[in-house]
């Protein structure tokens, strides 16, 4: 502490007036005072003036009569205390008195009291003894003899009276080793007063301070320290009624008594008692959160003084003999860690400086001293405080101290209030600090703790734990605690699956986070260096498995099952939403394809900020919270971030992802020998084992999504914004990935030895829902349980979001490496899943796999990518037995991409294998697919009707500019005459307007082929008994007769066009175009709807004469659209009729 010598100033006039103005007050205020004493049924406003005089007093003016102030303030406290004190509490020179002291009398005189005792100094031993000796008396009162106001106002008496002792001016004195203020204060805890001439004189050869330190006055520090402590326990013990605010002034009270005395020496004797009783408190804090017990301010003054008595009686650098270290590695801890931490935490102005004339030595007192174990052996004597702090007495302490912190640490770690977990921060970071080798056997409980603190939700509290940790893994510190790292990592792995798998999350979480915390400030060396060894490896990935299974997947409540399932009635998909969109349609009248500004509205709308990659699993949500998964998710991202980072760890990832890989190869190995032994679903899923193994799996995929997006930067920036919010300037730790070509190209790897797994035709085969369950007839039902279903779902969510994660961590290159051709057809496949949870992950997929490949929807993202598409769709159509989903995908693409003008010419080949499906021989053998095939049809003819209304106009449009071009260029040739160049640029001209009419011709060529196979394969299912499948023809017909008449429409527009040309051609003798005007002539086939409604009209009469009304009535308007087409069939159909 600083030293603060100041001289007396000399008094000029207006002090002298002053002090006689302030003594003529006084002497009228405590002359009235005496008399109150001795008659108290006068009027008590005597001491309100009194005190608002104190107040307004400065200190050194107040100093000069601080005797004659305390003398009469002194008798009405005795006065005060003497008529509540019942019998055993009696002192003996303070007897009953006939008359009793009011509340209000009292507490004004406490007010009196530490008002003078906060700007005025204790002046002699004498007058401290006394003093103290008055308010020991007031503080063993119990609570059923005094008011809580006045008990709490005597402990803030004698708290200001022993701030007010400051070190003297000698600077060999003991009072230098003290630390002044608590190591630990807060500056909200101390603000008082300060005077300007408060000191002690040179010539005192005696210091109140010093005397505090010596045997003498050991005893009446016990019994201070006992009654502060039985203050506080007694508000507890009164639950509700009990004074939270005493709690609190009787701890800080404690806290400034021990940081005053400040030696190990004169506080070790009472360590036994202090500790075990503010354990006490810490212990029943677990159980209260209200009353005085529960409070808050309270709990975090306890555990302050706790840490601060401890930093004191077990200071390395006090007990280095005992420990058996030398001074230097003392000083160097004292210089580097006390001095960097300790330092901001004790920076304060001192609150009090007084002056003392001359000391006396304290006469003896029976005074109670805090409980003890009796196995001391005290006495009477003055050596009986003493105690010799040897290896013995420091292990057997230690011993009790280190399983007392270790038992009670954890609890107050998780504590909800955020004043706690910053105070019991302040208390960890003190005790490593300055005692970190005396209790090395709670060592690694407090860095754990401060590991917790790290990723504290209280910024403040997470800002100031990254702080010590910046310090504790710094170059200068880290070899010192590199073993304790060591060992807490181990501990931790050990304890992980038992808290995680436990019963209370709020331990799960805290050891979570310091395994979390831990791996994160040892850095990417430290947990590659841990995997290096396959076993280990193989250990790790385990613990992690057993974590994240599906143990506990169907506990808890149902309330809490229905919350989160959502519901599949309600099943909104937003990508679904984009290709509507995208393409908008309207009957018969359609428009060229565009995003208006309400749609842009909607999409930003349904934009993906509502399901983010990668999220929780589906089976964990019971298991533990979002916070738990996170952190647990954390430290497998840093895994395979470890793996990436660096150069000495390339090629190291491949070989530990093989380790959840193989439990995917067991899978699909298991899933070949059953159909290979031709074993049917029911009998596989019943068998032991196959369950386990498809949530081992789905656990597997969760891992292996995991330690591939942390290699992202997404996953680098939220660790970053997590546990580097204290980090100033560069970053310490080398988490950032030096992305060259071959870490690139690693990665890339990786992701494709992943993919071929999650897109094994074996995992895919797996039941999600009992009716599409593969093999199964109508004669053969197989019954599988509704949980192994369940599980096989959400495995394939997990596999898709693993999808969506590695397009984030590859972005561009995802596509170009070959990874979205492969996966694009089978998220289509998975939006028509009969699972929910299926369909959204898709969905989610999808929209994201749009954006990272630079298209505004869903929809454009599969028109452009719909080649590959395609191709896999007439791929499955040539093997419908293997795979019999196949006809609802095609329905499913085609009904959200609508009128996508790219994909229809690639639709011949689908439309051709899908008529196949639909002729007699394919509705045999496939009777259970004609519904979805009518429903591709359905779409296909839906895709050919939009592009078919647009040809007309586009055609007339063109007609109507080559026209005017013909026109131009007759009358431009008759006035230039026959020119050479002009000629050539003429050829040229034309030559572009034909091939462009050809490109025309082969589109409308396309339409109708694909309007006029869909018409075939739909027309002889109008007979059909089914009412679906007659529907559903019903209205591929309408849509068919439609596209066909439309396409004849642009048909004649095209041969007027061509008319035209053709007059070019011949007025400019450009004969040499005429090959291009016969390539495309297909006039002939051009002439498709009336032979077609020829075809359908038989049928057309039998769906007429059904008796089912709901067919009936919709066969109708197909026969009004007949006559609008041809008016002559309304003579065939009164003919019919």
């Amino acid at each position: 502490m600083e030293k603060s010598v100041v001289i007396r100033r000399e008094t000029d006039g207006e002090d002298v007036d002053e002090r006689e103005g302030v003594f003529a007050q006084l002497k009228v205020l405590c002359l009235e005072l005496i008399n109150l004493s001795q008659n108290p049924q006068k009027d008590p406003a005597t001491i309100p003036a009194l005190l608002h005089l104190l107040r307004r007093t400065p200190p050194s003016t107040l100093q000069s009569f601080f005797n004659y102030t305390l003398f009469p303030l002194l008798l009405l406290l005795d006065a005060a205390v003497a008529c509540r004190s019942q019998g055993k509490n009696q002192l003996e020179e303070f007897p009953a008195t006939p008359y009793r002291v009011s509340d209000k009398v009292a507490e004004g005189v406490i007010y009196c009291l530490e008002e003078l005792l906060k700007k005025c100094y204790i002046g002699s031993i004498d007058q401290m003894v006394v003093t103290m000796k008055k308010l020991t008396s007031g503080a063993i009162l119990s609570p059923s003899e005094a008011a809580e106001e006045f008990r709490e106002g005597i402990v803030r008496c004698f708290r200001a009276m022993i701030s007010g002792l400051l070190p003297c001016s000698d600077d060999s004195c003991s009072c230098k080793l003290t630390v002044g203020l608590p190591q630990l204060s807060d500056m909200r805890d101390y603000q008082t007063q300060v005077s300007e001439s408060f000191q002690y004189d040179f010539e005192t050869r005696e210091c109140l301070l010093a005397f505090l330190q010596s045997h003498s006055a050991l005893a009446a520090v016990g019994h201070w320290l006992s009654i502060l402590l039985k203050v506080a326990d007694a508000e507890a013990s009164r639950g509700h009624r009990g004074s939270a605010n005493l709690r609190v002034e009787a701890f800080m009270a404690l806290r400034i008594l021990v940081a005053k005395i400040g030696t190990a020496d004169a506080l070790a004797f009472f360590l036994p008692g202090v500790v075990s009783q503010i354990a006490k408190v810490l212990h029943v804090s677990r159980a209260m959160i209200s009353g005085a017990a529960g409070s808050v301010d309270a709990l975090d003054q306890a555990l302050r003084s706790l840490a601060e008595f401890l930093m004191i009686v077990l200071e390395d650098e006090a007990n280095s003999l005992a420990l058996g270290i030398s001074d230097d590695d003392t000083k160097v801890h004292r210089h580097e860690s006390a001095h960097s931490i300790l330092g901001k935490l004790r920076s304060l102005t001192t609150k009090f400086q007084g002056q003392s004339d001359e000391l006396t030595e304290i006469t003896n007192q029976d005074i109670v001293t805090v409980n003890v174990p009796a196995k001391l052996n005290l006495n009477t004597s003055q050596d009986s405080f003493h105690v010799e702090r040897t290896k013995e007495w420091l292990d057997t302490t230690t011993s009790h101290v280190n399983k007392l912190l270790c038992e009670t640490f954890p609890h107050i770690l998780i504590h909800p209030a955020g004043k706690i977990r910053w105070g019991f921060l302040a208390a960890i970071r003190g005790l490593l600090s300055k005692s970190s080798c005396s209790l090395k056997g709670a060592r690694l409980e407090m860095l754990e703790c401060v590991c917790t603190l790290a990723v504290d939700d209280s910024d403040e509290v997470s800002v100031a734990a990254q702080e010590f940790l910046d310090h504790l893994f710094s170059e200068r510190t880290y070899h010192h605690i590199e073993s304790d790292i060591i060992k807490i990592f181990s501990r931790l792995l050990e304890r992980l699956p038992k808290v995680v798998l436990g019963n209370e999350e709020l331990p799960a979480l805290s050891v979570v986070k310091q395994l979390l915390v831990i791996t994160y400030y040892s850095g990417p060396q430290f947990l590659a260096n841990h995997l290096q060894s396959p076993i280990t490896a193989s250990r790790f990935l385990d613990i992690f498995s057993l974590c994240l299974s599906h143990n506990s997947a169907f506990t808890g409540s149902l309330e809490k099952l229905i919350a989160e399932r959502p519901s599949s009635s309600t099943g909104y998909l937003p990508s679904i939403t984009e290709l509507k969109v995208g393409f908008r349609e309207t009957r018969y009248n359609r428009t060229v394809p565009n995003i208006t500004e309400s749609d842009q509205v909607k999409l930003e709308i349904s934009s993906p900020t509502s399901y983010m990659l990668p999220r929780m699993p589906p089976w964990f949500s019971h298991v533990g919270s979002q916070k738990l998964y996170e952190m647990l998710a954390g430290i497998l991202r840093l895994v395979g971030l470890s793996l990436m980072a660096g150069f000495k760890n390339e090629g190291h990832l491949a070989v530990i992802l093989d380790i959840p890989l193989g439990v995917f190869r067991k899978l699909v190995s298991d899933v070949r020998v059953k159909e290979y032994n031709g074993e049917d679903w029911q009998s596989w899923c019943n068998r032991t084992g196959s369950g386990q193994l498809v949530r081992q799996a789905a656990t597997a995929a969760c891992i292996l999504n995991e330690m591939i997006f942390g290699s992202t930067d997404q996953a680098t920036d939220a660790l970053a914004r997590l546990l580097q919010k204290s980090r100033k300037g560069g970053d310490k730790l080398s988490w950032k990935i030096s992305w060259n070509k071959r870490a690139k190209s690693h990665l890339v790897d990786c992701v494709g030895k992943i993919l071929h797994e999650y897109q094994s035709s074996e995992v895919w085969d797996l039941p999600v829902d009992q009716k599409t369950i593969p093999g199964q007839t109508d004669t053969n039902v197989q019954h599988i349980s509704l949980h192994f279903l369940r599980d096989c779902a959400m495995l394939h969510q997990v596999i898709i979001e693993g999808v969506g994660v590695f397009s984030l961590c590859l972005g561009k290159d995802f596509a170009s490496s070959g990874f979205l051709h492969s996966s694009l057809y089978l998220l289509l496949e998975s939006l028509t899943c009969s699972s929910f949870q299926v369909r959204n992950a898709s969905d989610a997929v999808l929209r994201l796999l749009a954006a990272t490949s630079g298209h505004p929807t869903v929809g454009y993202l599969v028109v452009a990518n719909a080649d590959y598409v395609v191709d896999s769709i007439c791929r499955q159509l040539r093997h419908l037995d293997l795979n019999p989903g196949v006809p609802n995908v095609l329905a499913a693409m085609l009904s959200y991409i609508g009128v996508a003008h790219d994909i229809l010419p690639l639709l011949e080949e689908p439309m051709r294998l899908v008529s196949q499906e639909l002729e007699i021989v394919g509705r045999q053998q496939h009777p259970n697919l004609t519904s979805p095939f009518l429903k591709a049809v359905a779409e296909i003819v839906k895709a050919s009707t939009n592009e078919a209304c647009l040809l007309p106009d586009q055609a007339q449009s063109y007609s109507d500019h080559v026209k005017t071009k013909a026109s131009d260029a007759i009358t431009s040739r008759q006035e230039r005459g026959s020119d050479s160049d002009n000629k050539v640029n003429d050829e040229d001209e034309w030559e572009n307007i034909l091939l462009e009419l050809n490109r025309f011709k082969r589109y409308r060529h396309t339409v109708g082929s694909i309007a006029s196979s869909c018409l075939v394969a739909a027309t002889p299912l109008l007979a059909s008994s089914n009412q679906v499948s007659c529907l559903v023809s019903l209205d591929i017909i309408e849509e068919g007769v439609v596209a066909l008449a439309k396409v004849e429409e642009a048909y004649r527009a095209e041969t007027e066009t061509k008319e035209t040309i053709e007059e070019v051609i011949e007025f400019a003798s450009l004969y040499q175009l005429k090959d291009y005007m016969n390539a495309t002539d297909d006039g002939a086939v051009e002439n498709r709807l009336l032979p077609a409604i020829n075809k359908i009209w038989p049928f057309c009469v039998a769906c007429i004469r059904n008796r089912n009304p709901v067919v009936h009535s919709l066969s109708l308007p197909l026969l009004i659209l007949f006559i609008d087409l041809m008016g002559f069939f309304f003579h065939r159909l009164c003919a019919d009729a």
